[in-house]
């Protein structure tokens, strides 16, 4: 009987002492079960899951590109990327051209066609090289494996677009592409050409254009063409094939000047191809007669974003006989005074060596002894051999008739109304 009464004494204690044992190993098993679960967690997360892969791989190039950060701000002087192209016979204008244009802080493209004898090319690649200035800033650089160019047909479209990707390749902070070539001279130093798009827009558009094809729309758009320069290593005109085609539906044809000042927005636009409208006008225009005078027209007048953006200047001189002929008239002394007056900052088209070149360097330019244009960052002594600092200008009077102009143009009220009509 007493040992009953003892074995019934610890029952309750040993109840007791089992029930919390219990709770302590539920409550240790459910943290590690939590720690474990966190753990777990914690490494698929650095994996991406099944559906975020899927919408990854569901996005468009579209996104991709409109998911980018925004650029930068502009900086308050912009840069421009030239391409200075020229044919068989160019190497000495397209050198002095080079030299009237240079600024540290811009970009050159260089291009001699493949008309050109070797001996010229190389001649050309091998100033560029040893140049002193352009080997320091390292700013100039040279196409060497030409390509052949047909002025008429689509090549000279394709060589443009070929200098605006090495550009768009090479360097990530230029504002706006210009187009020259070997015959083109500027009446305006680079310091008034930067001073005064310091002010504009960086996505203005300089081209001329017009949906009035006249002439052209039987002569030009309709008749099909090729050019052996797609496949030749020698320079031979156009020749038409049969039979003609009709006028496009799905968009509309734009014509005028082949020379241009192109936003670096729209230049991405054409190269980078996030949209098929270049890719489609440029298979268009491979068969088209003079097509550098209507691609890019006809491509930012059907893009709605770009056409708040055109200007319809060429921001060129040029002088046409009258009836106009295929290339304008060549320009001498006597066309200094209209040439000035206009306020462009280029003209076209010169004979090497012509006086007139002389006058524009002496009394526009401050351009002697064959040196480099002067500006801020090169006073001309001597001869420009040292870089000062590139974003120091020192505009001059071509600034004020270069500002003329582009007022006139731009915060015109016929500006708006220029547009794509």
């Amino acid at each position: 009987m007493g040992s009953l009464n003892m074995e019934k004494r610890w029952v309750f204690p040993l109840a007791i002492s089992s029930l919390v044992c219990l709770f302590l190993i539920a409550t240790s098993f459910n943290m590690g079960m939590v720690s474990s679960l966190q753990s777990i967690n914690s490494i698929f997360s650095m994996f991406p899951s099944r559906a975020t892969a899927n919408q990854t791989s569901q996005l468009f190039v579209e996104a991709k590109v409109n998911q980018s950060p925004p650029p930068p701000a502009a900086p308050p002087v912009p840069r421009f990327a030239y391409l200075v192209s020229g044919s068989r016979g160019d190497l000495e204008k397209l050198w002095r051209t080079l030299h009237a244009l240079y600024h540290p802080r811009n970009y050159y493209v260089v291009h001699l066609d493949l008309e050109s004898p070797a001996e010229e090319r190389l001649e050309l690649a091998s100033r560029v090289e040893k140049n002193p200035i352009f080997s320091k800033v390292g700013n100039v650089f040279m196409i060497k494996k030409a390509n052949m160019v047909t002025y008429r047909g689509p090549t000279m479209v394709s060589n443009t677009l070929h200098a605006c990707a090495i550009l768009l390749k090479r360097h990530k902070d230029w504002d706006w592409f210009i187009n020259l070539s070997a015959s083109d001279y500027p009446l305006v130093t680079q310091d008034d050409l930067l001073h005064t798009f310091t002010g504009l827009r960086r996505d203005l558009n300089f081209i001329e254009h017009t949906s009035r094809l006249g002439w052209k729309e039987n002569h030009r758009a309709m008749p099909l063409v090729v050019d052996p320069g797609l496949y030749q290593d020698t320079k031979s005109d156009i020749f038409w094939v049969q039979p003609k085609r009709t006028l496009p539906t799905s968009f509309k044809l734009f014509t005028g000047s082949a020379w241009m000042i192109l936003s670096r927005a729209f230049v991405e636009y054409c190269v980078w191809g996030w949209d098929n409208l270049p890719r489609t006008l440029l298979m268009y225009y491979t068969n088209f007669v003079s097509s550098p005078e209507g691609y890019f027209q006809t491509v930012v007048c059907n893009a709605p974003e770009f056409v708040p953006t055109i200007v319809n200047h060429d921001m060129h001189y040029i002088a046409w006989d009258n009836p106009p002929k295929q290339h304008p008239k060549t320009l001498h002394l006597n066309d200094t005074a209209p040439m000035i007056a206009s306020g462009a900052p280029f003209a076209r088209k010169f004979r090497a060596n012509d006086p007139v070149l002389d006058k524009l360097d002496n009394e526009f330019l401050g351009r002697k002894n064959g040196s480099f244009t002067p500006g801020g960052w090169c006073r001309g002594k001597p001869r420009c051999s040292k870089v000062g600092n590139p974003a120091k200008l020192k505009p001059g009077p071509g600034a004020e008739r270069l500002r003329g102009l582009v007022d006139n143009i731009v915060l015109s009220p016929r500006f708006s109304e220029n547009q794509c009509k």
